[in-house]
């Protein structure tokens, strides 16, 4: 099947979805949070955490899959911005645009499509952002733009960071989750991963994202998680479930910080990261 590139500028939805408490804590086990953030687990002054806004964005995500023509098999997510306006209520129905930036060709490593969602509640208050590139490594060479080049960012050589954070993901991590809306079979099936080409299921990036989010949060002692303005990264390597993951922070500017996260082989797995906390 070949790419559809007149996705290319079309807005898709809304795509609406309904959530409740149960639903927040859920997404909050699935990125690893323990009874020692007990506002996030518990409906008592229950708090959703800010990378919670990833989870609406499945059922359209799927759908731009499916109408532009990307092969699933060879889909993967490769970066990943969310940008917070409002608080996210812990229950509520959410309202979902989502707009194919660009499809850029990179050759032989496959075709990136660039995509902005934009989040409201029913009463049209924009709530959050999320940018996306999702690469599909079997549609390259399409004779499109190669696009600009990406901007890198690193950490300061010979700087120590200002947080360090390890933690450890389970065997289980995938299976918890894709109950969060995920239910790619690349995260859950041995076959189906073997199929992409790959030795066993991944565990979601967008699962790694939520990791690093929350060691973001820990590692600057953060009370309030809705501080956290921002957060992007640049998936760069697999991560599989029972991973440590490793993550540290280089304070950039009073609000800015470039993160970046490890396996625990040392293998860079969450690049080009980005965070903006609310001074």
């Amino acid at each position: 099947m070949s790419l559809n590139l007149g996705v290319i500028g079309k807005k898709m939805g809304p795509v609406s979805f309904s959530y409740d408490r149960d639903t927040v804590i859920l997404y909050a086990l699935g990125i690893g949070a323990t009874v020692e953030e007990l506002h996030l687990l518990y409906e008592k002054d229950l708090k959703v955490f800010p990378t919670f806004a990833v989870v609406p964005l499945m059922t359209t995500l799927f759908s731009f899959i499916s109408e532009s023509g990307m092969n699933l098999l060879s889909v993967l997510h490769a970066e990943q911005k969310t940008i917070l306006h409002s608080p996210i209520p812990s229950s509520g129905k959410l309202h979902t645009w989502t707009t194919c930036e660009s499809i850029y060709d990179k050759g032989d490593t496959g075709a990136f499509a660039n995509l902005l969602c934009e989040t409201r509640d029913d009463s049209g208050t924009l709530l959050f952002e999320n940018k996306m590139v999702v690469l599909d490594r079997s549609a390259g060479n399409f004779g499109g733009d190669k696009g600009p080049k990406s901007q890198k960012i690193d950490p300061p050589e010979g700087v120590p960071p200002a947080f360090r954070v390890e933690q450890k993901t389970s065997a289980s991590q995938a299976a918890l989750y894709r109950l969060s809306g995920d239910k790619n079979p690349l995260h859950i099936d041995p076959e189906f991963a073997k199929k992409a080409g790959l030795e066993r299921p991944i565990l979601h990036g967008l699962c790694s994202y939520g990791f690093a989010a929350r060691a973001v949060i820990g590692g600057l002692g953060l009370r309030e998680p809705s501080r956290l303005r921002s957060f992007g990264v640049r998936f760069i390597n697999m991560v599989y479930p029972g991973d440590t993951l490793i993550t540290e922070g280089w304070k950039l500017e009073e609000d800015r910080y470039i993160i970046r996260t490890t396996n625990q082989d040392g293998k860079v797995v969450l690049g080009n990261g980005l965070a903006l906390i609310d001074q």
